[in-house]
């Protein structure tokens, strides 16, 4: 009788070449690489079709402000829409960012159970609303309080930048953020509640057992260990207000000029500005609509990597420090 059957011990079963296991990791990094595939193929793409187009343009791409792409020669520029795309994002995330951490806080930790889930409910629904209705909303019934707001500040803060002019007022910067605002503030909300709602409770009751009162609390424990998920969700709002298209192209001006300004009448956007342009664009025309959207996907891509890398740095900062 061997040593080995005496001890009672055997060989370790072999491990499965081909199992569930196996299947899983498989399917995973094949999703994986197909996702990086189509942003190599949608880069390789945008890139094939501006190029013609750039070459044609007469003026710099990145420093002009008018979009003249079908006139001979075409005369086109990126500087005046991109900056409009940037203006209604930060705007949007201006107003959205604070009233929707609010909502989260309080539905995560000031409303009773009932009023919780009823408003969260709500607000779900709310994110699923199409961008068109947001759009026609407010084109048709929000335009006029913006309006009368905006003459408003011009009468009383016209010293400002950012509220001068002699209008008219309405279709402007400030419409435009303002519906953004409106729709990013669904997502963000409801992930930054979710995030909120994860904080272990052993650390609100340390806090609490302190004798820290219920916004203390939050401000030393909630806050601190939510900022990765909060950070996360307010880039996946801006990522929602950047690429936006239907919305703005019914609530801007369509008037290509770089300015603080934010209540007259007047902006545009890339996104806008492709919905509206591409259907009677030419040949060089649509090559210069590509082009700028080649120049939004970059935004987007540098936007989402920054989001990352804070994400990133804040989750080391946090696990050095435990």
């Amino acid at each position: 009788m061997s040593a080995d059957s005496g001890s009672g011990g055997g060989a370790l079963p072999r491990r499965k070449g081909f199992g569930a296991e196996s299947v899983f990791r498989t399917v995973t990094l094949a999703a994986g690489t197909m996702v990086l595939v189509i942003i190599v193929a949608i880069t390789v793409f945008l890139i094939a079709k501006a190029v013609p187009a750039l070459q044609a343009d007469s003026v710099n791409f990145f420093t002009e402000t008018q979009w003249f792409p079908n006139q001979t020669p075409p005369e086109f520029g990126i500087a005046a829409l991109a900056w409009g795309t940037l203006v209604t994002s930060a705007i949007a995330l201006v107003v959205a960012v604070p009233v929707a951490l609010g909502i989260a806080l309080y539905l995560s930790h000031y409303a009773n159970r009932r009023i919780a889930t009823t408003f969260g409910f709500i607000i779900d629904l709310l994110a699923a609303v199409p961008s068109v209705v947001f759009g026609l909303w407010g084109f048709t019934v929000f335009i006029e309080p913006v309006r009368s707001f905006s003459v408003w500040l011009n009468k009383y803060f016209s010293w400002i930048p950012l509220f001068g002019g002699d209008g008219p007022f309405g279709r402007s910067f400030m419409l435009g953020g303002l519906v953004l605002a409106i729709m990013v503030l669904p997502i963000i909300t409801a992930l930054s509640r979710e995030v909120f709602r994860q904080t272990p409770t052993a650390n609100e009751e340390a806090a609490l057992s302190l004798g820290a009162t219920r916004w203390e609390m939050i401000r030393t424990s909630v806050l601190p260990y939510g900022r990765p998920g909060v950070i996360a969700s307010v880039m996946l709002g801006l990522g929602r207000a950047l690429g936006e298209t239907i919305a703005l192209a019914l609530t801007l001006g369509f008037i290509n000029e770089i300015t603080v300004n934010i209540i007259q009448n007047g902006g545009n956007s890339i996104a806008a500005n492709i919905a509206n342009g591409f259907g009677e664009a030419g040949e060089i025309g649509r090559g210069a609509l590509i082009a700028s959207g080649l120049v939004l996907f970059a935004i987007t891509l540098v936007v989402n990597m920054a989001a990352r890398a804070i994400i990133y740095r804040r989750r080391e900062f946090t696990e050095s420090a435990a």
